[in-house]
C-alpha cells in the first residue's frame, strides 16, 4: 500500500458528515512527466508512485470541489511546449485523472514554469481564487525562472497560491523551486518517498476539515459570579517586558482527558495577540506558537473563576536584509535568507521579520554560489537587524562569430563562469554557468568567461566581478557555422585535422542527409556513410569565422 496514513479524526468527520469538507475549492495538479520520472525511489519507478498515490488521495476529494490536471514532458523528447490540458478542473474528475496519469509515458524536458502559467490560466486566475499544486521531480529545463513567475502570478491574481512538491528532490536542488510556492503564499514539501508525496498531495489537494462543533444545549443563566471569560493567555519575549502585541500568534486549547491524553481536536485556537477563551472546566493543554518558537503550558479551569496565565517565550527577533553589497539601499529579492538556531529554521527572500529562541543563532544568505554567514547572540525580548551581505554581482555574457562579425544569437550557446588558475592538469574549476546571453549572479572575484557553442569553444581574458555590479563580458568565438548535404546518406560525420600520426579525431556528426554544425575557424574531414553499396565518401571542409560554409556531397 503507498500511503494509507490519514489522521483517524479527518476520515472519521469526512465519512460521518460530508458537509463539513472545506468550502469548495478550485484547484489544478500540475503533473512531471519528464523522462527523469523512470528514476527509482527504493526500487521503484516514481511514476509508479506517482500514480498510486494519486488512487489513494484523490478518493478523498470532497464532493464538489473542482480539481484538473495538466502535464508535461509526457509526449515528446527535447520539446519545451509539451503540456497538455488533460483534465479540465471541474467537480468529480477524480477517475478521468486517475486514469490518465495511469497511461503516462515520461519523456522529454521539464517545463514546469510554463506548465503552471497555463494551469493558473485555466483556472482563471485574475478573476477568481485558484490553487495549482506542481509535483516534480527535476529543476526548470526551459530557460524560464519559477521565481519570476510566482512573483508574476501573484501580483496579477484574485486570490493565488502555487505549492511545489518536490518529489525526489536534494534539499539544494529543493530550494531552487521553493521560492515559486514562497512568493504566492504557498508550501514547499519534500517528498522523498511515497508516504510523504501522498502526506504533500493529501494536504494540498484534499484540504478535508473537521464536522463543525454541534450546536451547543441551551445554557442555564450563568451565576452572577461567573466569568465572560475562564481563560486569558499572554506571552512575552523576556521576562519583565512588555506584553508581545503580534496578531499572528497561535493559540490552541486542547482537552486532556483522566488518563492524561491530551486531545487532538482543539477545544478553541485562534491568531491573536491575547487569547480569551470561555471553555467548560477541566484540565487543557494550552499551546502558542510564534514564527518558530513554541511553548506548551497545562492549566486547570475553573467554570466560576478566571485563569490568567503570563508566557514568556525567552525569545527575540532577528530582521534580516539579503543584499549583494554593503550600502545597498534596499534587499534584493533573489537572495535567499535563513535564520538557524539549532533545529530551527525559518527563513524567506530579500528580507524577513523572525522569531528565534535567545541564544545563538546563526543568520545565512544565499544567491547563487554567493553566500554569507554570520553568527549573533540573541538575547531575550531584544530585535537585531541584520545585513546579510552575500558579495554577488551579476554577469551579463555575450559572444560574435568573428570580431567584428555576427553576434551569436542562440539558445544552445553554454557560457561557464570558470576560476582564474588552472589545477595541475590544466583544467578550470566551473563556478556558475547559463544557456544563452542571459544574465546570472556570481561572487565577486576574478573568473575566466568559456563559451562553447556546438564544437566551437573559445575563453575570455580574465575579469574582475564586483558586488552589486554589473559586468558584460564578450567572447570571440572565431567560429562559423557549416551547413552539410549528402542526398542519400546515412550519416555524416565532421573529422578534426590529423594528429602527428595521421589520425582524426571525430568531432560531431549526425544520422541523415543533412547536417548544420559550429565548428572552430580551421580546416576539416567531412565523412559520409551509405547504407547501400554505394561507397563511402571523405570530403575537406574548410570553415570561415563569422561565415556559413555550405557543402554538398553527392
Amino acid at each position: 500500500m503507498i500511503y494509507r496514513i490519514v489522521t483517524g479524526f479527518v476520515l472519521a468527520a469526512w465519512m460521518a458528515l460530508p458537509t463539513a469538507a472545506a468550502a469548495q475549492e478550485r484547484s489544478m495538479i500540475v503533473l512531471d512527466g519528464s523522462g527523469s520520472m523512470w528514476g527509482q525511489i527504493e526500487g521503484r519507478a516514481k511514476i509508479e508512485i506517482a500514480r498510486e498515490t494519486l488512487r489513494e488521495v484523490l478518493g478523498q476529494v470532497p464532493e464538489g470541489n473542482e480539481l484538473g490536471l495538466i502535464v508535461y514532458g509526457h509526449r515528446r523528447k527535447g520539446d519545451c511546449g509539451d503540456i497538455e490540458l488533460a483534465v479540465k478542473p471541474q467537480a468529480g474528475t477524480a477517475a478521468a485523472i486517475i486514469s490518465f496519469a495511469d497511461g503516462v509515458s515520461p519523456k522529454g524536458k521539464t517545463p514546469l514554469s510554463a506548465g503552471v502559467r497555463q494551469a493558473a490560466e485555466a483556472l482563471r486566475f485574475t478573476e477568481d481564487k485558484a490553487t495549482v499544486i506542481l509535483v516534480t521531480d527535476g529543476l526548470e529545463t526551459c530557460n524560464a525562472d519559477p521565481c519570476a513567475l510566482g512573483r508574476e502570478l501573484e501580483q496579477l491574481g484574485v486570490d493565488f497560491t502555487a505549492h511545489v512538491v518536490g518529489f525526489g528532490l536534494s534539499a539544494e536542488e529543493g530550494a531552487q523551486v521553493a521560492c515559486l510556492a514562497d512568493e504566492t503564499g504557498g508550501r514547499y514539501f519534500e517528498a522523498g518517498n511515497a508516504e510523504a508525496l501522498g502526506r504533500a498531495l493529501e494536504e494540498t489537494v484534499v484540504k478535508v476539515e473537521a464536522a463543525p462543533e454541534p450546536a451547543p444545549e441551551p445554557e442555564p443563566e450563568p451565576e452572577p459570579a461567573a466569568p465572560e471569560f475562564n481563560l486569558t493567555a499572554r506571552t512575552y519575549l523576556a521576562e519583565g517586558g512588555p506584553v508581545l502585541d503580534e496578531p499572528n500568534i497561535r493559540w490552541d486549547l486542547r482537552a486532556v482527558d483522566a488518563a492524561g491524553k491530551v486531545e487532538k481536536r482543539a477545544t478553541d485556537g485562534r491568531y491573536a495577540a491575547e487569547f480569551r477563551a470561555s471553555v467548560p472546566a477541566g484540565e487543557y493543554e494550552l499551546a502558542l506558537r510564534v514564527g518558530k518558537v513554541e511553548q506548551r503550558q497545562r492549566v486547570t479551569l475553573s467554570a466560576t473563576e478566571e485563569t490568567v496565565r503570563d508566557i514568556v517565550l525567552n525569545a527575540g527577533i532577528i530582521e534580516a536584509v539579503g543584499k549583494r553589497a554593503e550600502g545597498d539601499a534596499e534587499a534584493d529579492k533573489t537572495i535567499r535568507v535563513d535564520v538557524i538556531a539549532g533545529k530551527l529554521k525559518d527563513g524567506a527572500y530579500g528580507s524577513g521579520r523572525f522569531y528565534m529562541p535567545a541564544g545563538e543563532v546563526t543568520v545565512t544568505g544565499r544567491q547563487g554560489k554567493a553566500t554569507a554567514e554570520q553568527v549573533v547572540t540573541l538575547a531575550a525580548g531584544e530585535t537585531v537587524q541584520i545585513d546579510v551581505v552575500v558579495g554577488s554581482g551579476v554577469v551579463m555574457p555575450g559572444a560574435v562569430y568573428a570580431a567584428g562579425g555576427p553576434v551569436v544569437d542562440s539558445g544552445q550557446i553554454r557560457f561557464d563562469a570558470l576560476s582564474p588558475e588552472a589545477d595541475i592538469t590544466g583544467k578550470r574549476k566551473v563556478i556558475q554557468g547559463v544557456y544563452g546571453s542571459k544574465a546570472f549572479d556570481l561572487p565577486a572575484g576574478r573568473y575566466v568567461l568559456r563559451a562553447k557553442l556546438d564544437e566551437a569553444v573559445a575563453e575570455s581574458a580574465p575579469f574582475a566581478v564586483v558586488a552589486g555590479k554589473r559586468t558584460e563580458v564578450s567572447i570571440d568565438l572565431n567560429a562559423g557555422v557549416a551547413g552539410i548535404d549528402a542526398p542519400g546518406a546515412y550519416r555524416i560525420d565532421v573529422l578534426g585535422p590529423a594528429d602527428i600520426q595521421g589520425k582524426r579525431k571525430r568531432l560531431a556528426g549526425k544520422y541523415g542527409e543533412a547536417f548544420n554544425v559550429t565548428l572552430s575557424a580551421g580546416d576539416y574531414l567531412v565523412t559520409v556513410q551509405y547504407e547501400s553499396d554505394r561507397a563511402d565518401q571523405d570530403v575537406p571542409l574548410t570553415v570561415t569565422a563569422g561565415q556559413r560554409s555550405e557543402l554538398r556531397v553527392e
